[in-house]
């Protein structure tokens, strides 16, 4: 019994919660709504939300309710209702159906790219779970971009980090039309006498050796002495570094294994 009082409270309390998400939601083109009106079951219509924020209700009309909450839609209708002489007392309901002014786009290297929608309060790391997690190719690092009247920022989020730590201050909560892009792992290449040259996705704090061993090691020709990177420099031009096995690969470097000359 006890039990059972404890299920019924939860179950009460994550509806109450989910209503207040509703309540909370705004209202935009492309949302398609279930409209009701109490003890008047000939004022029920499904409509959607047209490209102007407005929709056409029973008696009254149409009526904008883009940019306004669902409260405050359910109040200017039923405000709208009353004042028209159509009902003494109107209470209205709004069931949002489908949202969709209310999404944020995940893009890049996550398993399932595409459009979310934000019902309620959702995180960077609740909008990439939705869209299937980061993929094999992508990196440690997303970009945030968001719009605010005519500006536009770009953040960069080490999630690897923050989820490794616990240190979430950075799940940002994220608000509709946010941008998220993942991007490709950065890479390095390897080639001469290894088994299996080509390019590898460059791990943080990757060494020379542990190189040597993602490209399957070497091949009998090869030899570890006369190791060397190529590298670009600051002004793009290609060095060649002499290298030891402890030393760290950079971004883009290429790393060349020489033939043994016995």
């Amino acid at each position: 019994m006890k039990f059972l009082k404890i299920w019924l409270t939860t179950i009460m309390l994550f509806s109450l919660w989910g209503s207040a998400q509703a309540a909370d939601a705004v209202l935009g083109p492309g949302d398609v709504l279930k409209i009701s009106v109490y003890n008047n079951p000939d004022l029920l219509i499904e409509t959607r939300v047209n490209d102007q924020g407005g929709i056409t209700f029973p008696l009254i009309g149409p009526v904008t309710i883009g940019g306004m909450s669902v409260t405050s839609a359910e109040q200017k209708i039923g405000g709208l209702l009353e004042k028209g002489g159509f009902l003494k007392k109107a209470q209205v309901n709004i069931l949002i159906t489908q949202i969709q002014n209310q999404q944020v786009s995940v893009l890049g290297q996550v398993n399932r790219p595409g459009r979310y929608p934000v019902e309620g309060k959702r995180s960077l790391l609740d909008l990439l779970a939705m869209a299937g997690g980061i993929s094999v190719e992508g990196g440690d690092t997303v970009s945030l971009i968001r719009k605010r009247g005519d500006k536009t920022s770009k953040e960069v989020i080490d999630v690897i980090t923050m989820v490794r730590t616990g240190t979430l201050d950075t799940d940002i909560e994220l608000s509709a039309n946010d941008v998220i892009y993942v991007e490709r792992a950065p890479r390095f290449y390897i080639y001469g006498e290894v088994q299996r040259p080509g390019p590898f996705r460059l791990e943080r704090g990757m060494t020379v050796l542990q190189a040597l061993s993602t490209g399957g090691g070497l091949t009998p020709r090869g030899t570890e002495r006369g190791l060397v990177i190529k590298r670009r420099d600051v002004n793009g031009k290609q060095v060649i570094i002499d290298v030891k096995q402890d030393d760290l690969v950079q971004v883009d470097d290429v790393v060349y294994v020489k033939e043994s000359l016995f």
